[in-house]
């Protein structure tokens, strides 16, 4: 099994659990490595991202820790990087900003178009205007889909994929994050992943990801949170992934300690389903190049 998670979430962002626990739980499961990735900060409020004013203390933190237990486990500190339209601020200033090693991009929150708040007081966001596709409740999906989109599906899961190329174009970032995970709350119900439009919009990320070097990540939160019955990326892409060559690692996506390394055999499982013979490690990321190892 892959002894290492680099996706996590403390009680900084959205998480349940103080990092330190975290490193205990990683310690002894014997992970060599942990790395943490809140939420990055957003300039509206919300209940699931770091604060920019607790950023220096979330540094502080993980950096203390990485002191604290040198020669038990590496500890890295990134951010889960969200990317949203001319609202959220550029990967490369966050990251110089806080001296963070490594970031994951994803996307959670939709614009229909670049609003017309950009540069604007954050008092100005009318986060009505921005379709969460995440989070707990699919009633939330179903509603943005409604009002912002109209109900056309194609329309809004082109504009996920839109914004999630922008994002793989123009940010720098090492992982993408649950890059197909505009299909959680779908359940079905909207579209299906086999309809030919869906399956362009998606190889067309993916070919992206292929052309800019970034990691794929294979996202196992949604089948231990039972709110979806698979991984993101679903099996057919990442039997695509595997044939263009993508390098890939195994993420929990823990928002609590003793979920750190859930579903990670049947992951391995997949993976080798689809043609992987290795996956990627971080394990010394910020001195060296990345590792490989057989899964």
């Amino acid at each position: 099994m892959q002894h290492f998670n680099l996706h996590t979430h403390s009680i900084y962002s959205d998480g349940k659990s103080q990092p330190r626990e975290i490193v205990e739980e990683a310690i002894r499961q014997g992970m060599t490595t942990v790395g943490f990735s809140e939420h990055s900060p957003l300039p509206f409020d919300n209940n699931f991202s770091v604060k920019s004013a607790d950023m220096p203390r979330y540094v502080e933190e993980i950096t203390q820790l990485k002191e604290e237990y040198k020669g038990k486990i590496d500890i890295l500190c990134g951010l889960e990087a969200d990317f949203v339209t001319g609202i959220s601020e550029p990967f490369a200033v966050t990251k110089e900003k806080y001296h963070l090693d490594y970031l994951i991009g994803g996307v959670h929150l939709v614009v229909d178009k670049v609003p017309e708040f950009v540069n604007e007081p954050s008092t100005s966001i009318n986060t009505d205007e921005i379709w969460f596709i995440d989070g707990p409740k699919w009633e939330v999906y179903d509603d943005g889909l409604q009002r912002i989109f109209g109900g056309d599906i194609r329309r809004a899961v082109r504009r996920f994929y839109e914004q999630t190329n922008e994002m793989i174009e123009h940010e720098p970032f090492d992982i993408i994050a649950h890059f197909d995970k505009i299909k959680m709350h779908n359940r079905d119900r909207y579209f299906h992943e086999d309809e030919p439009w869906y399956r362009k919009l998606a190889l067309e990320t993916l070919d992206l990801i292929r052309q800019k070097g970034i990691i794929m990540e294979v996202n196992t939160r949604g089948i231990y949170k039972k709110r979806y019955n698979g991984f993101y990326p679903s099996p057919w892409l990442m039997e695509e992934a595997c044939k263009m060559g993508i390098p890939t690692i195994i993420s929990a996506d823990a928002h609590h300690f003793s979920e750190i390394s859930l579903e990670f055999d049947s992951a391995e499982e997949a993976l080798k389903n689809a043609g992987y013979q290795c996956s990627t490690t971080f394990c010394t990321l910020v001195s060296s190049p990345l590792m490989s190892r057989n899964i």
